[in-house]
């Protein structure tokens, strides 16, 4: 009788301490997405900080693309308004596809090209596109440790006990693969 109930004692401990190790493993792997979601949401702050100053650089040069100007302001503006992941990825890629086309226009006017201010404020943007996309990339990484652990057995049970969701990943907005479209018009 006291061995039975001291096998059933340690048993009981071992799943206890199975427990709580699983829900720290998941809580751990959850901080781990969001402090990556921030290190993503500190290069778009950075980005978001350099756009005025390339825009107001090359602003006064010509007057036919103020839409651009216009696009990239209100897509700053969803940005800011954006309270999910989803909505803020969303928003980030309308900031991404009006500043090509502002790209593109920079590099297809001579005077614009030769503004070294204008052109070092270019050379801070794609570092900071650079630094993005490594931020993105480690974001889903670890998205997707995160939800494969919470899928498998018998994580998973503990995931949903405690409620640990599945979370999104950080996907290119519809036609990102598409290069922006400039027309100098007639």
């Amino acid at each position: 009788m006291k061995k039975t109930l001291l096998i059933i004692l340690a048993v009981a401990v071992f799943i206890g301490f199975s427990l709580v190790g699983t829900y720290n493993n998941l809580v751990q792997q959850n901080q781990a997405v969001e402090a990556q979601w921030a290190q993503v949401e500190t290069q778009y702050q950075r980005r978001f900080d350099l756009i005025p100053n390339l825009v107001n650089s090359v602003k006064g040069l010509f007057d036919q693309e103020q839409t651009v100007f216009g696009d990239i302001a209100e897509a700053r503006t969803r940005y800011s308004g954006a309270t999910t992941v989803d909505a803020k990825a969303q928003a980030a890629g309308q900031v991404e596809s009006a500043l090509a086309r502002l790209l593109v226009i920079v590099e297809n006017y001579p005077d614009i090209k030769s503004d070294q201010a204008t052109m070092g404020l270019m050379d801070e943007l794609a570092g900071t596109e650079n630094r993005v996309s490594v931020e993105r990339k480690r974001f889903n990484d670890l998205v997707r440790t995160y939800n494969t652990n919470i899928k498998q057995f018998p994580t998973n049970l503990i995931a949903r006990l405690f409620g640990f969701s599945p979370k999104a990943y950080f996907e290119a907005v519809e036609a990102a693969e598409q290069a922006p479209e400039v027309n100098f018009g007639d």
